[in-house]
């Protein structure tokens, strides 16, 4: 939590092919006070944003350094091949590793993807960033792989896409500080799980818990009527056992009494 206690706001950082948008909204409806600002960073950059307090929390790519992070996976992105319109794998719906093992795949040094062997034939260099690969395949100089979100923050019209297979996947993850988790980070924490307003920890500070109902006290001296039918308990009442009809083997409210009978003259 960034400010003032009296005026909070939260920072938040996302990569390149995130898009929070979603998660914002639901923030600025639920804590309309707090004002949440959006910090881009490189995936390379990241962590250490988040480690040097530049962002409350942030989206990153998996794997990365989580040192002093904590970190909850969100979703795992498919992998895909950017190519031009007109390559012969713009025929097919989905390419494998070995389909690739001809062409020139270019590798850019801010590539999220860990690799232990980049599918295709190396580049002499290696790009400086995803878009600067995005250039030199549109130019016809090679291919690039990369997370799908990637593909489509760089389009192109004179560009495509397949899925590939074979091949590392990216995961998306929210990280934080494990020293940091503020109040507000775990308000951040539940949107992004889903959380509802009224959950235990995805409610907003301003809105107390639920009270139980106290029992109304019932006033000093005052009795509480029986239920119809049932007794007391009190001596003032008759007894079951006195009166005409009472108790079974009574007889005019007299106990009936059962001896010998009288032998018969």
């Amino acid at each position: 939590m960034t400010g003032s206690e009296d005026s909070p706001t939260f920072r938040l950082a996302y990569v390149p092919g995130v898009t929070p948008t979603k998660w914002v909204r639901i923030w600025n409806e639920r804590l309309p006070d707090v004002p949440l600002t959006l910090v881009g960073v490189s995936a390379a950059e990241a962590c250490d944003v988040l480690r040097a307090g530049g962002a409350d929390a942030g989206f990153i790519r998996l794997p990365a350094d989580r040192r002093d992070l904590s970190a909850i996976p969100l979703y795992t992105e498919t992998t895909v091949v950017v190519i031009p319109k007109d390559h012969i794998v713009a025929a097919v719906d989905e390419v494998s590793a070995e389909d690739l093992a001809d062409e020139l795949v270019l590798h850019p040094l801010d590539d999220t993807l860990e690799w232990e062997r980049p599918p295709g034939r190396p580049a002499l260099e290696r790009p400086a960033t995803t878009a600067d690969a995005i250039e030199l395949v549109a130019a016809g100089v090679g291919l690039l792989v990369v997370p799908q979100s990637l593909a489509r923050l760089h389009h192109r019209k004179d560009l495509t896409y397949r899925p590939l297979s074979d091949v590392p996947q990216s995961r998306v993850a929210l990280s934080w500080p494990e020293e940091e988790t503020t109040d507000l980070v775990e308000q951040f924490i539940g949107i992004v799980r889903g959380r509802t307003v009224n959950s235990t920890r995805g409610r907003p500070q301003a809105q107390d818990k639920a009270q139980p109902k106290s029992k109304r006290p019932e006033a000093r001296g005052a009795q509480r009527k029986p239920a119809a039918g049932k007794s007391t308990g009190k001596s003032g009442g008759k007894s079951p056992r006195s009166g005409s009809g009472g108790a079974k083997g009574t007889k005019g409210g007299k106990t009936a009494s059962r001896g010998k009978p009288r032998r018969r003259p």
